[in-house]
C-alpha cells in the first residue's frame, strides 16, 4: 500500500486543478501546467482545497503508479504557486556563465564557449559563478540544470567543474600523495 498516495494535498487559493479526459491541468499565479495521467487506473477528485489521489482497482499497475501520480500532483501545485529553481556554481578560474537573450553561454575552459538554450517556461539567472534556473515545471528545471552540469562535471582531483551548490564533490588524492606513502 502507497504511503505517498494516501496523503492529501492542499491546493492553496487561485489554484485551480481539472481533470479532462486523460489530461490533469493545474493553473495558479505562476502559470498552467498538464500533464497526461492513466485514468483507467486512477481518480482524482478534489474538494474543500484538498485533492486526493484513489486506485480505481487494487490491480498491480494501479498501486504502482498512484504515488507517483500524486507526487507529479503535489509537484504540478507547488510549481504553479512557488516555482522551482536549482542552482549550480561554475568552479575554476576562469569560468563564467553569462545570459545573452534567452541563452546562457559558458566559458568553461574549452577552446569555443558553450552555448544552452532555454526550453519555453524556464529563465535563467547569473550571479558570479552562480547559474540559477528557474521554472514551474520540476522535471523540466531538472533536466535543464543537469544539461549545464553536464557540459563539465565536477573532476575528483581539484573539484574544477560545473556542480550543484549542495552537491559535495568526494576529492581525491593526487599522485604525489601516492608516492610518499611508498
Amino acid at each position: 500500500m502507497s504511503k505517498v498516495g494516501k496523503k492529501l494535498i492542499l491546493i492553496p487559493e487561485g489554484v485551480q486543478v481539472e481533470t479532462k479526459a486523460d489530461v490533469l491541468s493545474v493553473k495558479g499565479p505562476r502559470g498552467e501546467i498538464e500533464r497526461k495521467f492513466p485514468v483507467r487506473l486512477l481518480s482524482i477528485t478534489v474538494q474543500d482545497g484538498m485533492a486526493s489521489v484513489k486506485p480505481i482497482s487494487k490491480s498491480e499497475k494501479a498501486l504502482v503508479v498512484w504515488g507517483t501520480t500524486r507526487s507529479h500532483l503535489a509537484n504540478m501545485v507547488v510549481g504553479v504557486t512557488d516555482g522551482w529553481k536549482k542552482s549550480l556554481e561554475l568552479v575554476g578560474v576562469g569560468y563564467r556563465a553569462e545570459v545573452s537573450g534567452k541563452d546562457l553561454i559558458l566559458t568553461v575552459g574549452f577552446s569555443h564557449p558553450v552555448k544552452i538554450s532555454c526550453p519555453e517556461g524556464i529563465s535563467f539567472k547569473v550571479e558570479k559563478s552562480i547559474v540559477s534556473v528557474e521554472g514551474i515545471d520540476k522535471e523540466i528545471v531538472g533536466q535543464v540544470a543537469d544539461k549545464i552540469r553536464s557540459v563539465r562535471p565536477p573532476e575528483p582531483y581539484k573539484g574544477k567543474g560545473i556542480k550543484y551548490v549542495d552537491e559535495i564533490v568526494r576529492r581525491k588524492a593526487g599522485k604525489a600523495a601516492k608516492t610518499q606513502g611508498a
